[in-house]
């Protein structure tokens, strides 16, 4: 049977706690430092409270060491590394291959889609060296999924929801070249959620002031089971800056959708155990989004993009139909209700984004907490956008996901005393204490009953109990309670030590972790690696080296060539969105230029290809 795994984002234990309560299998969140994202870092004991209650679930803990690495830092990502293998941590998502040639604790290791993951080719590569699992690049399709399952038995993981890269991921240098903020460090700075000018070689601006590298969201929802069909088993969510709502309501969303394909299909499995009931309906549009789309999933399509604002749209709810001031008159979507405090938006006349909060509704009329400009005759059929759903947004507030572990209890006596049994789990606690015949059996039955069902904000619920007592006896309420107390803890350490069990059974990693091994070095396929592997450290140098890599160019982090770089390589093709395709007007495509006051740069099309690389020229 298949296990399906849905990975949850964690910018701290605050947030990983409500992934974990909200349904996800596993999350992912950095450690202490070296986590590809610069600002967020999480201690150790964090990390380790994490990893406690995930067990209960069997859920999974993975954290991010996925930055390249220095000479300098290799010791601290190696202690790192020990820190997180003793605290819990399931596996170790990485992008320095320096990691699987150092003294590193007998634990997973995840390829990040950092080592950018695009072919069978390097995925079997991956696979050889001793990676558990192995994060696909965002670009790839269907069948390229598909090709690489069939000759590769790893697990796949694969992003389906959150912010997109227009990069292959770890082959952005623009952000290092610019500001020396390096993305592969984790440092972006977003130069691809700026505005750009779109040039000809003479400098003839064809474009102005538009986010012309700035994509939509990825949102995968309605294709999971092509996914899990095409061979992947984890399902990842971005968002390791995003806060606790964001996080709330694209795992619910996401785990509802997967418990209803694997409740029809025999063949799937859920990773993790626990039935979570969040206090609000998950609704992806009304978290953060740029606008959604699958990317290249199915092919290359129109409006992949999001030109006008790098900025959160929201939900569509109807169209305006006049502006007058702070009064709008509008044309809402049927069953749509608006609250004093919603947040809404829309695109002038210049597409530019304006945004208000609403002040006050009267039917069809709008007050807004601000003036707006909008030429009147444009502003009819203009569409209009909730970005904050207030009273939606305070029902996520409050869902603590309340995620149960159904439990089947059996109430019998001791010699001297009761002994309360979770059968299912054969987990006992009993307690002496005296035993006194009650007066009306019948009211005492029920009082036993009434009591070993009320589990309050425990991680249990009771399925059904089973009352063994040949003499019914007067318990009180207390004696009942202490003994649901004691095996709420026996229950959860129970819980804990089988989860460790089945990771240390796997953990038997040494031998294929220990990678000076000749007869992989085919594997790779080159002997030759420009600055585009990444290499920044003499440790990753020689794992090539033993791979049959002959000359290995520095990393852009370590030294910087002289001369015209790639600084992005994508799919995403300005000419494609703009209606300048070769392909469909048959003139050539000619290079192109972007250009602000960070800089110019020149664009190359790779027609055969069908991608897009960004020059530093």
């Amino acid at each position: 049977m298949k296990k399906i795994e849905l990975l949850s984002p964690a910018k701290n234990l605050e947030v990983g706690l409500a992934a974990i309560n909200h349904g996800a299998d596993a999350v992912y969140i950095g450690g202490p430092s070296f986590g590809a994202r610069e600002k967020v870092g999480n201690s150790i004991e964090d990390i380790e409270k994490l990893c406690n209650h995930a067990a209960i679930f069997d859920a999974k803990v993975y954290v991010t060491l996925n930055t390249l690495l220095f000479d300098n830092e290799l010791e601290q990502a190696r202690k790192i590394a020990w820190d997180c293998y003793n605290a819990g941590v399931d596996a170790l998502i990485v992008q320095d291959m320096s990691l699987l040639m150092m003294d590193m604790p007998p634990i997973a290791l995840h390829a990040s889609t950092q080592c950018n993951n695009t072919t069978a080719e390097k995925v079997k590569f991956l696979e050889d060296v001793g990676f558990k699992q192995v994060v696909l690049a965002r670009e790839l399709t269907i069948n390229e999924i598909k090709e690489i399952r069939s000759k590769t038995t790893v697990p796949l993981e694969f992003f389906v929801h959150g912010a997109l890269c227009v990069s292959y991921s770890g082959q952005c240098y623009l952000s290092h070249v610019i500001g020396h903020r390096s993305a592969n460090r984790g440092a972006c700075a977003q130069p691809c959620r700026l505005k750009w000018n779109l040039e000809d070689e003479n400098g003839n601006v064809l474009i102005a002031n538009r986010h012309l590298l700035s994509l939509r969201d990825m949102n995968n929802s309605k294709n999971l089971e092509e996914l899990i069909d095409a061979g992947i088993t984890s399902f990842k969510i971005e968002g390791r800056l995003k806060d606790a709502d964001y996080v709330k309501n694209t795992t619910a969303y996401y785990r509802r959708a997967l418990d209803e394909i694997i409740a029809r299909r025999p063949d799937l499995e859920r990773a993790s155990r626990g039935v979570s009931t969040p206090s609000f309906d998950p609704n992806l549009e009304k978290s953060f989004s740029r606008g959604f789309t699958d990317y290249f999933l199915h092919g290359r399509q129109k409006n992949i993009d999001a030109p006008f604002t790098p900025k959160s749209m929201g939900e569509y709810i109807g169209e305006i139909k006049k502006i007058d001031g702070k009064r709008l008159t509008v044309r809402l979507k049927e069953g749509i209700t608006l609250h004093n405090g919603d947040g809404l938006c829309f695109l002038d006349e210049n597409n530019e984004l304006q945004g208000f909060n609403v002040n006050g509704v009267d039917n069809d009329s709008i007050l807004s907490s601000a003036s707006l400009s909008f030429r009147a005759p444009q502003a009819r059929g203009t569409s209009l956008y909730r970005n904050y759903d207030i009273q939606w947004q305070r029902s996520v507030d409050a869902s603590t996901g309340n995620r149960k572990l159904p439990i089947n209890l059996e109430f019998s006596e001791t010699s001297d005393g009761f002994k309360l049994t979770a059968k299912n789990e054969n987990v006992s606690v009993c307690l002496q204490c005296q035993k006194d015949i009650a007066k009306n059996p019948e009211k005492a039955l029920e009082t036993i009953r009434t009591k070993l069902s009320q589990w309050g904000d425990t991680k249990f619920v009771v399925e059904n109990i089973d009352i063994q007592l040949n003499t019914v006896y007067f318990i009180p309420a207390s004696v009942l309670g202490e003994m649901k107390r004691q095996l709420v803890v026996e229950l959860e350490s129970s819980f804990r030590l089988k989860h460790n069990e089945v990771k240390r059974n796997g953990e038997i990693l040494s031998d294929t972790m220990h990678l000076n091994k000749k007869d992989l070095s085919t594997t790779l396929e080159m002997t030759r690696l420009s600055y585009l592997a990444n290499v920044t450290n003499s440790i990753s140098r020689k794992f090539y080296e033993n791979h049959g890599v002959t000359h290995i160019d520095d990393g852009l982090e370590k030294s910087m060539p002289e001369g015209e770089i790639v600084v992005m390589t994508t799919k995403h093709c300005i000419r494609y969105a703009n209606g300048m395709c070769a392909k469909e007007t048959g003139k050539p495509a000619t290079s192109l230029y972007l250009s602000n006051e960070r800089g110019r740069f020149r664009l190359d099309f790779d027609c055969k290809n069908c991608c897009m690389k960004v020059v530093n020229i």
